[in-house]
């Protein structure tokens, strides 16, 4: 970061002039900001005008980047360099999308090949399954899907599946296991018929112990129901480690392979994305891709002042390392975006919720905050209490399609009216006496106007941006999806994280397998701490209650 220290402590005292600045001030002196502040691609239309910055600062944050060597990193994403540096890996998820190598090394021509045979094996797999033809073990055709995984391996996918519901292009039923709580598999296998099941697998290194209970077990209900012989029909695997799936019974044409130069919270688009490629086709599949593939281009190509992502991570780094926000809301008005939060959780905070820098050193400035939040209308009755009139500003990103796939105009028009208006409310606020003055005209008596008054205003000046877009439809889907990869890898960036590893998740695993040896034997192993060997000893306890 010594590089770009000039162009942080630039900010720094940018932020300090602009401490008086408001939101409402900026828009009376420009009645262009709208259009000055706002990008659009094709149907895909980002307004990040409600935030706290001018030309001068995104000038600043502009600098700020190149200083970060912004362009080189990009250029060394797409070429296939190394540059998740801690696992000596490429991270080259844009290859799934592409039509062509993403740079002219041989090694790419090579991936681009296998990336392009394993969908056209999926495909196969997929047109098989949709039409009946690939059968379980007693020969009937499968009605349902589960897909059992962890993490990137079920968020992506989950995600897409539920937003893109009305391209399915069948009546097969795919649900999604992820935790390794008993409850998650049991309900769900408790209204399927095991005759019509197909189990999807989705762990890269087929180890994965939350995956592998919750595929044992799924294991044991087949072979309870149609004998040892019936795994090979009813299950497929999405992995990296062929050995392993064929141990556990999986036949090398339902092996769908994946690539250690693709992380988890970024492979929607491999093999991962089969019970996507099940539900919406073939063609919507594409389509997706061709989406997120057309945004790869647009953040490779345009300029960084007209470049989506890197708007949006730069504001994104404007805000928390600057302005020292803690958190971030994701709002989509849209139900069926439900579970794109959870997976932009992932994203951000798996990839920059980190401390240390490429070099090993500690960075010296704030990095991701927490990312949160909820489908409106719903969300403006839980939280939005505190995103109004809460000591914490918290930014947010509302998302809207112009058009829906439903012929409930009303709804979706009111639905579009709550979210314009709560990014203005958040923006405009209302002042003591704007307040005052409305409580007077409701009829209101002064002594009930100045005991109500001060609960009732609204500070303002909170920031908030929109991105708009004409339909939720797989191509729109995949462009959004690689929005948020891309400014995550832009934030990533300026504060010189690698994004591409997670050891924060290593120790808790390691020490899971430790505790769950103290927990089946008895007495707890000395070498727990006091409160964890109190925990296991009041666990037993409890279990012998009932027992």
């Amino acid at each position: 970061m010594n590089k770009a220290s000039n162009a942080w402590q630039n900010l720094k005292q940018h932020s300090r002039d602009m401490k008086n600045t408001t939101l409402n001030q900026l828009f009376e002196c420009d009645a262009d900001r709208f259009n000055r502040f706002s990008v659009c691609l094709d149907d895909f239309l980002v307004d990040y005008s409600k935030n706290l910055l001018t030309d001068e600062t995104m000038a600043l944050l502009a600098q700020l980047a190149i200083k970060s060597n912004l362009v080189e990193r990009i250029n060394e994403m797409f070429s296939g360099s190394a540059i998740n540096i801690s696992e000596n890996r490429a991270a080259l998820h844009t290859l799934l999308r592409a039509s062509k190598p993403t740079s002219p090394s041989g090694m790419n021509i090579e991936r681009l090949k296998q990336v392009q045979e394993s969908l056209s094996k999926m495909t196969t797999f997929a047109e098989g399954i949709q039409s009946g033809k690939l059968t379980g073990s007693t020969g009937k055709p499968f009605k349902n899907i589960l897909h059992i995984g962890v993490g990137g391996s079920v968020l992506g996918p989950s995600m897409v599946v539920k937003a893109l519901a009305p391209y399915s292009k069948n009546a097969i039923t795919i649900q999604f296991v992820t935790n390794v709580d008993g409850a998650d598999l049991h309900d769900k296998m408790s209204n399927l018929d095991p005759e019509t099941t197909l189990i999807l697998i989705a762990s890269k290194t087929f180890l994965t112990q939350e995956t592998m209970l919750n595929a044992r077990s799924a294991r044991t209900w087949i072979t309870k129901a149609l004998g040892t012989k019936s795994v090979g029909n009813h299950f497929a695997a999405l992995s990296s480690n062929l050995k392993q799936t064929e141990e556990f019974g999986i036949l090398p044409e339902r092996h769908f392979e994946l690539w250690d130069w693709v992380g988890g919270r970024y492979s929607l688009w491999s093999a991962i994305g089969l019970p996507i490629l099940i539900s919406i086709g073939s063609e919507n599949f594409r389509q997706l891709l061709s989406g997120a593939h057309q945004l790869d281009n647009h953040f490779r190509n345009c300029s960084l002042e007209k470049n989506i992502p890197v708007i949006l991570g730069l504001i994104s780094i404007w805000h928390r390392s600057i302005l020292g926000y803690k958190s971030h809301a994701i709002i989509p008005y849209d139900q069926r975006l439900e579970l794109l939060i959870a997976h932009i959780q992932q994203l951000q905070m798996e990839s920059n919720g980190k401390s240390i820098n490429r070099d090993g050193s500690k960075i010296p400035t704030d990095s991701s905050g927490v990312i949160w939040g909820e489908v409106g209308t719903n969300a403006q009755h839980s939280f939005f209490q505190l995103l109004h009139q809460g000591s914490d500003i918290i930014p947010c990103d509302f998302l809207i399609a112009a058009n829906a796939h439903h012929d409930l105009q009303h709804h979706h028009e009111t639905l579009i009216a709550n979210c314009f208006a709560q990014s203005q409310a958040l923006m405009k606020g209302r002042n003591l006496e704007e307040t005052k003055t409305h409580l007077r005209k409701k009829g209101l008596l002064q002594a009930d106007i100045e005991r109500i008054a001060p609960h009732a205003t609204f500070p303002g000046n909170r920031p908030s941006t929109t991105i708009l877009y004409k339909k939720l439809d797989p191509k729109t889907l995949g462009m959004l999806i690689a929005t948020y990869e891309h400014k995550t890898f832009v934030e990533g960036v300026v504060w010189n994280i690698n994004s591409f590893d997670q050891w924060g998740v290593e120790l808790g695993k390691e020490l899971a397998n430790q505790v769950l040896a103290a927990v089946k034997t008895e007495p707890a192993p000395s070498e727990l701490d006091r409160s964890t060997s109190g925990l296991i000893d009041q666990i037993r306890s409890f279990q012998k209650a009932i027992n």
